[in-house]
């Protein structure tokens, strides 16, 4: 669930450009708070997080033919920056 919403957020960061940023940061605090939600506990949603960091991390780095998905605007940068921010507090927030 954590690598789909992060090769969600990942999509959908650069669309419509700063609702896709703010929808995707929404969507990643909502679903991995709901992930803890429907199936207990904190330890799912810690789960949830370290995947997304992963898929949003790599998708960050240039893959086989030196394409990013994710660039070093302003956009992107906020998605990595605002995105681990929006996973500690779907963590810590209470189920």
């Amino acid at each position: 669930m954590g690598s789909a919403l992060g090769a969600g957020s990942v999509f959908l960061h650069g669309s419509l450009k700063p609702f896709g940023l703010l929808l995707s940061l929404a969507a990643t605090c909502a679903g991995v708070w709901s992930i803890g939600r429907i199936w207990g506990g904190r330890s799912l949603r810690i789960m949830a997080g370290f995947a997304w960091l992963i898929v949003v991390l790599r998708a960050g780095f240039p893959g086989v033919s030196d394409e990013y998905l994710i660039e070093g605007t302003s956009v992107g940068v906020s998605l990595i920056n605002g995105g681990f921010l929006i996973l500690l507090l779907a963590v810590l927030l209470p189920v």
